[in-house]
């Protein structure tokens, strides 16, 4: 998390799945050890996120609005969508983990729409999880003004083949650069390698 230097992650799992849903990931080391501050995201003083989700973000970003978006499917999922404002800037972001099964995928894309839907229009970056092993199509529920990025096979870690993790711009959000981080340590912390983009918002 700190190798990759970043202004925003999007995380996911970072709570255990049974009981009260305990952190899995400390707080005050992963606050430390990458600069940025975690969203108040979680229901319980236990978790650090809701439904596996937080993202962390740099101290001078303006928190504006924050959602949690339940998501429909056989087994429970969720998703988080942060706004941010000041200084003439604009963004939102989504981080989700999306499930295992097509329909499903495709109802919790359009659940994500349909929020985002009710709120201001902003640059908007979707990030995360997608669970979609087909390098085509997948994302129609997000409509037309999307564009889906897949930087890079980053599952499993140990051997990446699939592209399941992904980024979706929409107007107004437009990628400079993007990868996978394949540093050792990457290699070893998950069984998904994280991705990063180089994402600039606005005009």
């Amino acid at each position: 998390m700190a190798g990759l230097g970043a202004d925003i992650l999007a995380l996911q799992e970072v709570d255990h799945r049974l009981g009260g849903r305990p952190a899995a990931l400390p707080r005050a080391l992963a606050e430390a050890a990458t600069g940025l501050v975690a969203l108040p995201c979680a229901l319980s003083h236990h978790s650090l996120g809701w439904h596996g989700q937080t993202i962390l973000v740099r101290p001078d970003l303006e928190l504006t609005a924050l959602k949690r978006i339940e998501l429909p499917g056989l087994e429970p999922r969720g998703a988080l969508m942060a706004e941010f404002g000041g200084r003439g800037t604009m963004l939102r972001i989504v981080a989700l983990h999306l499930g295992l099964l097509g329909r499903s995928r495709a109802l919790q894309l359009a659940a994500v729409q349909a929020a985002m839907s009710h709120r201001r229009v902003m640059p908007t970056a979707l990030v995360g999880d997608f669970n979609e092993w087909s390098s085509r199509g997948g994302h129609a529920a997000l409509g037309p003004g999307f564009h889906v990025h897949a930087p890079g096979p980053s599952f499993p870690a140990a051997r990446p083949v699939a592209r399941l993790d992904r980024i979706a711009l929409g107007p107004g959000a437009h990628l400079v650069d993007a990868g996978t981080y394949a540093s050792a340590p990457a290699r070893i912390a998950s069984d998904h390698l994280p991705i990063w983009a180089d994402v600039r918002f606005g005009d």
